[in-house]
């Protein structure tokens, strides 16, 4: 009966006019998106001076596409970074085919000096250019193997404690890019380069990007931002490790959680999740948030931590913009961002009770404490993940593969 009543208060709130407005806009993108045929597209980038070759480039289609690059898509970093990877290649000399990483009808025509790839078209391609092609695989997650299992035991853990199955999401297809790659550039961290290390492959990482960036919260009010959490991330909840926050915040009414993320899209996991996320006074949901708007900025300067227990990552990019703002980071080793004890705190398990008691001990420590930590978080963003060091790196990496060093040992 309870979960009926649940399923009626969703419908309920389907016929919400910022509801529905806000899903007329997702699916009206979608549909533009598909009149254009952006996926069938192909962009050529004209090499900067003397032409030295050519590589066929496979990744996000869209920002090649933009008006301008003040008009590329910010809520996710593929869209800048996939635009500043392609453009490294053509400033290096060469001329640049891009496509979109769906695109599994394009078929080669000219040969290839580099190819470049995300996620299915490296296997695909590979044969097509021909052993000369230098074929680099550009991983932006945990290989399927690790991420699907991974999120199979979260989704496990529900089903035996809360008897309901929920539906997996974000789940990966299987790929052999990292076989059939020379070399791979990695956005994540050692988790991630860990999943891949089995195929022995040269490993180049470069540190994933942000949106945005933001001044340090001069007037945040430590006392009250100490009892405040955030969990910011975007769809596959339960792989992100929503539902473990929610329990363990369940049982800290003296504790505070903001939810900024899009759970109305996952109605199985709100119906399932309804008494947290709408009936706990001490849990806010405040849904989908415009990481360049006002009220993002005033949550982060609400808070004191982030608390991320992903099971598999490729980069961690939310729980790096909320560092930009000054939050401490507690996240699980998988969601692949680096932590050192001055500026975080590393989950060894990532369960309900870790959680609730490692929140608990960070909310009682010394003020002096907890703004040195979110000091270093954010200076610790600020120095290794902006949009100036990732096109360094992959320049550099570039540079490399003209070189003849790319597919060496990095």
């Amino acid at each position: 009966m309870v979960r009926k009543r649940r399923r009626w208060r969703l419908w309920l709130r389907c016929l919400k006019p910022s509801f529905v407005s806000g899903e007329l806009r997702r699916i009206s993108k979608k549909w533009i998106r598909r009149l254009r045929r952006t996926d069938l597209q192909v962009v050529t980038l004209e090499p900067v001076g003397k032409e030295r070759g050519r590589v066929l480039f496979s990744y996000i289609l869209d920002p090649f596409l933009a008006s301008s690059q003040e008009a590329i898509p910010y809520w996710h970093t593929h869209y800048w970074e996939s635009y500043t990877m392609a453009h490294a290649f053509a400033e290096a000399g060469y001329r640049v085919d891009c496509i979109s990483w769906t695109h599994h009808r394009f078929m080669p025509r000219v040969p290839y000096d580099f190819l470049v790839d995300v996620r299915l078209n490296l296997e695909r391609l590979a044969p097509l250019v021909g052993e000369k092609t230098t074929k680099i695989f550009h991983i932006d997650t945990g290989h399927h193997t690790v991420h699907n299992g991974a999120q199979d035991r979260r989704l496990e853990r529900i089903q035996k404690e809360r008897g309901v199955s929920l539906k997996g999401r974000k789940r990966l297809e299987e790929n052999l890019g990292i076989e059939v790659a020379h070399c791979a550039t990695v956005l994540g961290n050692e988790f991630t380069q860990r999943t891949y290390a089995f195929a022995g492959k040269p490993l180049f990482r470069i540190p994933i990007s942000v949106p945005t960036q933001y001044p340090w919260p001069e007037d945040r009010d430590w006392e009250r931002a100490r009892q405040r959490f955030l969990w910011f991330g975007s769809g596959g909840l339960v792989h992100k490790g929503l539902d473990l926050v929610l329990e363990a915040f369940a049982g800290m009414p003296e504790l505070e959680l903001i939810v900024c993320g899009p759970v109305q899209r996952e109605r199985d996991f709100e119906a399932e999740y309804w008494r947290e996320l709408y009936e706990t006074a001490n849990i806010h949901l405040e849904g989908w948030v415009d990481v360049a708007g006002s009220r993002f900025q005033e949550i982060l300067a609400s808070c004191m931590a982030v608390v991320y227990p992903s099971c598999s990552e490729g980069g961690g990019g939310s729980v790096i913009s909320c560092m930009h703002g000054g939050l401490i980071p507690v996240v699980s080793y998988e969601a692949s961002v680096d932590v050192a004890p001055g500026y975080g705190v590393l989950l060894k398990e990532s369960t309900v009770e870790e959680i609730r008691r490692t929140v608990r001990e960070l909310s009682r420590r010394p003020r002096s404490d907890l703004k040195t930590m979110a000091r270093g978080a954010w200076e610790y963003a600020r120095e290794h993940h902006t949009r100036e060091v990732f096109q360094r790196e992959y320049r550099r990496f570039v540079h490399r593969l003209v070189d003849g060093e790319g597919v060496g040992a990095e």
